[in-house]
Parts: C-alpha cells; structure tokens; sequence
C-alpha cells in the first residue's frame, strides 16, 4: 500500500545538495529558495526497526562498531559495481566455458571499457558436497580447471571474478552447499582463489535472522586478506537498507526480478523507498538487469536501465553478451546514462512528482547539475512537466538540458519548467545544468 508523505529534505545528501545549491545561487543571484519536493512511501520506523530487527554494535558476529564503513573501508563500491551475473539469462547451466566466453565477449563488444568490470557466477558451480577438509569444490562436470586458473584468466583479461553462496545450509538451488558455518573457510577460500565479489543469498538457513548470519561472513570476508565486494541478497524482507551499510557494499532491497514490465517496475517502486540509504560505498540493489532478454520492448528496456541508472544501482548485466545485439548494446553500452549512475555525487534519485501513472524522477549530480528522468507508465502518449520546484532548483534558474538518449544538447533554454510528451512505457532522461551567466 502506498501512503503519502509530506515533502521532506531530511536526508543528510539532500541537505548537502541544498547547502551546495544554495551557495552557488546565492554567489550568481544575490540569493535563492531551494525546495524539494518528493513523494513516496513511507519507510518502516527506523528507530524502532533498528532495535528491533538489528544492532549492529552489540553483536558479536557484527562488523566493528562506529564507522557506517565497518566492512567496508574495503574501498569497493565507491560508485556502483557494473558487470555481469549469469543467473537472469542462464540459470543454473553455468560452467567454465561460458565464463571464458563471457569475459572474451565483455571485452571485445567494449562492454569492459566502459566499466562493466565484475563477470559473476551466481548459484550452481560447486559440487554438492565439500572435500574431506570441509572445502567447497567445484563442480567438476562444469569447471575442470578450477576456481583459481578461472580467476587467472578473468584478471588476465582485465576483469574481477565474482562467485555465489549463502547464508544457508545450502544455496537456493539446493545443488550446492551454503556458507553457514563455513564462513570463514568459505572466505579464505574464495580469497586464495583471486575472487573479487561475492553474492551472498538467503535460502535453506537454520531459522536465525540475516542481521545474525551476514554480519559472520562481513567478518569472515574482513579477515581473508584480500578486498572482496560483499554483496546481501536477502530480498529486502528486513529492509536491508537500514542496516546493510555496516555489513556490505550491496543490498538487494527487493525479491527477484523477472523479464516483464510489471516486474521491472513494481522493482523500482520498492527500491526507491530506500534512496536515503545508498551513498559512496554502500548500494541499494533492486535486482541484476533483464536488458536483452527479449521480455519487454525497446522503449520498456530504455526505461530499466534508465530507473537503475539514475537510482545508483549496480548495472550488472543480465542477458547472454555472447550474442548481444546491436539494440541491446545501444541501451547497455549508453555512455552518457552510465555517468549518471557513476557520479561521484552518489546520492540515488527519487520519484519527485507523481500524476497518475506520469512521473518525475530526479537527483543531483557533481557541479550543480541535476539528473531529470519522465517516465510514462500509462497505456497511451502523454505529456509530463518536471517543474523546477519540485526537482529542487530556484524557480528563476536557467538551465541548459541534455538529452542523453538522443544524446543531443536541446537549443531552447529552459525557466521554471520542462514539459515533454513521452510514448507509453516508455522515457525521457535529461541532465540539467544551470547557466552560471
């Protein structure tokens, strides 16, 4: 159910934002009123879930107390993770060749150029039982040479290697073991193998509370001697967001994503709930991306990737790279959409107006500029206004706007409001920048 909130710039990036636009408005104006104006759904009472739900601090299994960065002064995530995840596409039909050609066709489409970095295995590749000394083993059938010449090639290739288990007898498949108990084996092990990312799910665990379980692999994973992302996939069944900050440099604030529209946006709904939580280091992850699956249009795929961009999910790619297509490449490979979500800003746009089934997404960016995205939900072609104050701009600004899928400039300046018509399911995405003249 969605309630509605009165406007607020309570979050601390917002108020940073405000004090930045504040002060140049005011150096270039004489002076300036900012609003911001944003509705959505309530979150869950913070406080309250905080004691009830998680404390970090007095956990014995928990990451160090203190610093929001516990983890995680790992020195990953710095801006959201980019790659690729085998599970959207392949399932569980993973295997050392696959990976091979993934990591050849990132590099070759020029996929890895533009940041896509992380090739992930997700569930599968272990062997169903561990070796005589507790290890995991992998899957002999599907990757004969092991983890360790796999990781050698991914490096070689300029890549990082990413691996799956869980916080759990076993993983969700049931075809290979989880990490509960083995964590800190589990983490020496990965680190000897050259991995740099793990996803962590939730599936086949002892009844315990994820607040009880992540934090022993944060600690495992802190002890093993090599910088590994640490990625929560716990579905976002105990809003995640408001305690995976000490613990890692992902939560997955949201179940699974599927390769259809409702799907896709019912995702973006509930992860832009949580935009407050996600900064520098520490990610809201509404799902890996469908982009390429062949579930939804052109223009549904361009809205996917624009909503994860602007909202600073990691952008891992989802669909088989091996055969990408031309339309495929053009939405993943959008340099200018990829900077948004890059920014070194990193505060997650939220939805900042909202008519019906019309919206207005927005959020700032490095050196005053402000990332604008209309979205038409509707069934039929409509108009959207984003007005400035509701984006968070003085009325009286004048901005230049760029439009990043045309990747054109538009030659009309713009004061106090942009309307645009948008084509159902479908969006416009624009950067704004105010004229300092």
């Amino acid at each position: 159910m969605e309630d509605k909130k009165k406007p607020s710039i309570s979050s601390p990036a917002t108020k940073f934002f405000i004090v930045l636009l504040f002060i140049f408005f005011l150096d270039i104006h004489g002076g300036g009123h900012y609003s911001f104006h944003a509705s959505a759904r309530k979150l869950p009472n913070v406080e309250e879930e905080n004691r009830s739900v998680v404390d970090i601090s007095n956990n014995e299994n928990s990451a160090t107390s203190g610093s929001r960065r516990s983890l995680l002064s790992n020195g990953l995530a710095i801006t959201p993770a980019m790659g690729w995840n085998s599970w959207n596409h392949f399932a569980c039909n993973v295997s050392e060749k696959l990976i091979k050609e993934t990591a050849d066709a990132m590099v070759s489409t020029g996929l890895s150029k533009l940041g896509y970095q992380y090739v992930n295995i997700d569930d599968c590749w272990a062997e169903i039982n561990r070796d005589d000394k507790g290890n995991l083993v992998p899957k002999k059938s599907t990757f004969p040479s092991g983890m360790k010449a796999l990781a050698d090639y991914i490096h070689s290739k300029g890549l990082k290697l990413g691996i799956y288990s869980d916080a759990g007898y076993y993983t969700c498949s049931k075809q290979m073991p989880g990490s509960l108990g083995y964590e800190e084996k589990d983490a020496k092990t990965f680190a000897s193998w050259g991995i740099d990312y793990l996803k962590y799910d939730n599936c086949n665990n002892d009844g315990s509370k994820p607040v009880e379980r992540y934090p022993v692999m944060t600690n495992a994973l802190m002890k093993s001697g090599r910088p590994i992302y640490f990625s929560l996939c716990e579905w976002g069944d105990m809003h995640p967001a408001l305690w995976g900050g000490n613990l890692g440099n992902s939560w997955r604030t949201t179940n699974d994503i599927s390769d259809t529209w409702e799907s896709m946006v019912s995702r973006a709904d509930e992860n832009e709930v949580y935009a407050e939580y996600a900064r520098p280091g520490g990610w809201n992850d509404p799902d890996m991306l469908e982009v390429g699956n062949g579930g939804m249009t052109k223009n549904e795929y361009i809205v996917h990737f624009s909503i994860w961009a602007i909202s600073k999910a990691p952008l891992l790619i989802g669909c088989d790279v091996n055969n990408i297509t031309k339309e495929t490449m053009e939405i993943l490979g959008n340099k200018e959409v990829i900077a948004v979500n890059q920014d070194k800003f990193g505060v997650q746009a939220k939805k900042v107006r909202m008519l019906g089934d019309l919206e207005v997404w927005a959020g700032p960016l490095s050196d005053y500029r402000v990332a604008v995205l209309l979205v038409n939900r509707s069934t039929r072609r409509d108009s959207i206004t984003a007005h400035w104050e509701d984006i968070g701009l003085p009325l009286k600004t004048v901005v230049t706007v760029r439009d990043l899928w045309e990747h054109q400039t538009l030659k009309k300046k713009f004061v106090g409001s942009l309307t645009a018509t948008v084509d159902y399911h479908a969006s416009k995405m624009y950067i704004f920048t105010p004229d300092r003249s």
